[in-house]
């Protein structure tokens, strides 16, 4: 069963990554890409592995479900789209501005209290739209608001202070390192900054993995259950239309899922079974079908993930292969590459 105690935190080394996926052209293996996959079943035990599962990482955005518990454990009430907005990478789409907006309103706040970094929307469609409707990078757009907007919530709540509410040292962050810990079942190994500026801890895969999996197997109402209903009932908040993650959740019934920037996804289905992925180069090409081959080794229907088995590689117009995982991971592949 899945442990509350905490242990010591990963070690920092240089990750003894393994060939996760080959690039096949014509046949012929023309590039592979390097990680590393854990699989855990219901019961939270390592049912495959491949790479460095134990190594410190930075889990980048594929923490924010974590996050998102910290902060409902702390007193957020949200629930439903905005709460999935919270633990969103959101596609910068008008539905998820408007969400951040109603955070704000929430807590008595405007857009100039937010601390994240200013930037254009993420998806690269409404990205051009913004543009060539003469809109400049906002702290609104960048695709980690929903987030912010929240932190702000959950300080006003709490009586914390607002214009420092990034620092580590923060009650805030303090709060949601002591969640971080609790759910991953391992103290932290390391503390930077992410992209958006906020506090971002490192932590193994294998703890990633433990953290989602106590999230959607945590009992109805509880702070973890409720992220995960948010979630899954409006994945299009988390992510954004079209989105990989957000259609995997349409996919697989029950199932949640997160991505995050330089390659990591970790996706949970409510019995516990769970996969984390880390690509070492950091490739979405190979995130996705990667990650398709260990649900599938989790025990998902493969019919269900024929889409994510990866786009295919062209030339001169036709498809000529593909990225595939490796045998390993993937004996029968969900793909066949020419």
């Amino acid at each position: 069963m899945f442990s509350s105690s905490v242990a010591d935190p990963p070690l920092i080394r240089e990750p003894l990554h393994a060939p996760v996926a080959h690039l096949i052209r014509g046949g012929v293996v023309e590039g592979i890409h390097y990680g590393s996959v854990v699989v855990l079943d219901t019961d939270g035990q390592v049912q495959f592995q491949l790479g460095d599962i134990e190594a410190a990482f930075y889990p980048r955005s594929a923490l924010k479900p974590v996050q998102a518990v910290a902060m409902a454990r702390a007193g957020l009430p949200l629930d439903g789209d905005l709460l999935s907005l919270t633990a969103a990478s959101h596609s910068g789409e008008e539905r998820h501005l408007a969400g951040t907006r109603r955070i704000l309103e929430l807590a008595g706040l405007t857009e100039d209290r937010l601390r994240n970094v200013p930037d254009l929307p993420y998806d690269p469609a409404v990205r051009d739209d913004w543009i060539r409707a003469g809109r400049l990078p906002s702290r609104l757009a960048q695709n980690c608001s929903g987030k912010h907007a929240a932190m702000l919530y959950t300080c006003v709540l709490n009586g914390w202070s607002l214009d420092d509410y990034l620092d580590p040292e923060h009650p805030l962050q303090q709060a949601i390192a002591e969640i971080v810990e609790d759910l991953t079942g391992q103290r932290i190994a390391q503390v930077t900054v992410d992209g958006c500026g906020a506090p971002l801890f490192s932590i193994s895969l294998h703890g990633l993995a433990r953290a989602a999996a106590r999230i959607t197997t945590a009992v109805a109402g509880t702070p973890e259950a409720r992220v995960a209903d948010a979630m899954r009932e409006h994945a299009e908040m988390a992510s954004g239309a079209g989105r990989d993650v957000a259609e995997l959740m349409r996919a697989v019934p029950g199932l949640l899922s997160k991505d995050g920037f330089e390659g990591v996804q970790v996706a949970a289905l409510a019995d516990g079974r769970t996969v984390a992925v880390k690509i070492a180069d950091g490739a979405n090409r190979a995130r996705v079908p990667v990650t398709a081959a260990a649900l599938a080794r989790a025990g998902v229907d493969p019919s269900l993930l024929a889409e994510f088995a990866g786009e295919p590689l062209l030339g001169g117009g036709e498809p000529v292969g593909c990225v595939r995982p490796v045998r390993a991971l993937d004996p029968v592949p969900l793909t066949v590459c020419a």
